[in-house]
């Protein structure tokens, strides 16, 4: 079975309400979002087909929706970057800040002290974005190590069980990004690309019990997640047919679009917590194992790129001002 408290990680979640709400807030706004630009776009499609005569606009009105979802698509593509910087991470540094066991500061909202927490270690939204892409590539990599040894089982069916198992572990490892991150505010550190280095080495020595708990994880977020969209079904099919013209599969993509909504501003969260105690009470003691660097190097250019970063902010660090000043009389000179 799992290695996480449901009961703990609930009482922690409930005491984070006010993230809660904002994720709830961001996340159903974005569902609405689609629904509101792919209404627009529909509407637009089938008036303007209206003006080039009767018997198109059923196609004009699904066209225009397909372009209106494809537009606002485009537009959260880009506003990623924000979500992770101004909701996830924010969220992140106060369930770390609970499951330290520490209290938070009077006085002060829960947003705007896990917005400061982030700031301090994180100083740019684009630091904090690239080194979560730099850590998604390395768990990748770790994911394929695992398929890559059941394909060696010489097995009937072997190869299919492991196209299977690997599309499973992408779902599964979905939330470690957040949870390597945590770590660097859970340790405080002064150099958030060595800790994240440091993290991945750790977590490749316990990849078993990670990869046991992510799995159990994903298969309740993603039942419940089901749940939700079986719910959300009937709303959604209202909404296509206040839409002008017909479009079958709408109902289906909205149902979606709310239900992941739900998942990513509740269920997501509990699944990082669940995680991050596991991780911090696995990973309590030890060291990152040479071994295990050596491996993660040799088998992704991400991790190398992440050395590198962390080899370039300590060499940032021990720069002094009058080596900076030093430099530039050189260069003046």
């Amino acid at each position: 079975m799992w290695d996480f408290s449901i009961g703990k990680t609930l009482k922690l979640m409930m005491q984070t309400l006010p993230f809660l709400g904002l994720r709830l807030l961001v996340y159903v706004g974005v569902a609405l979002g689609y629904v509101l630009v792919t209404g627009m776009g529909a509407g637009m499609g089938y008036g303007l087909a209206a003006l080039s005569g009767p018997g198109t606009q059923s196609s004009a009105a699904v066209w225009g929706g397909i372009i209106g979802f494809g537009v606002f698509g485009v537009f959260m593509y880009w506003a990623r970057e924000y979500l992770l910087y101004l909701v996830k991470a924010g969220h992140i540094a106060i369930l770390v800040t609970l499951l330290d066991g520490k209290t938070l500061p009077q006085g002060t909202s829960q947003i705007r002290y896990g917005s400061d927490v982030v700031k301090a270690r994180f100083a740019q939204t684009s630091m904090l974005f690239a080194m979560d892409q730099l850590i998604k590539g390395v768990i990748k990599a770790l994911t394929s190590l695992v398929r890559g040894a059941l394909s060696i089982v010489s097995l009937p069916g072997a190869q299919q069980l492991s196209s299977i198992l690997h599309a499973f572990l992408r779902v599964a490892v979905g939330f470690v990004d957040e949870v390597i991150l945590a770590r660097t505010i859970h340790t405080e550190s002064t150099n958030p690309w060595g800790t994240a280095r440091d993290s991945l080495i750790l977590y490749g020595q316990n990849y078993k019990i990670m990869l046991k708990n992510a799995a159990w994880l994903a298969v309740l977020i993603y039942l419940f997640s089901f749940l939700v969209f079986l719910i959300m079904l009937a709303p959604a099919t209202l909404v296509v047919y206040l839409m002008p013209g017909a479009w079958s599969a709408g109902a289906f993509v909205f149902a979606l679009l709310f239900a992941w909504s739900i998942k990513a501003a509740l269920l997501e969260p509990f699944a990082v917590t669940c995680l991050m105690d596991v991780y911090f009470k696995t990973i309590e003691g030890q060291q990152p194992d040479q071994e295990w660097e050596a491996r993660l190097e040799q088998m992704s250019g991400k991790f190398r790129k992440l050395k590198e970063q962390a080899h370039d902010a300590v060499r940032g660090a021990d720069k002094t001002p009058g080596d900076d000043a030093q430099t530039t009389l050189s260069q003046t000179s």
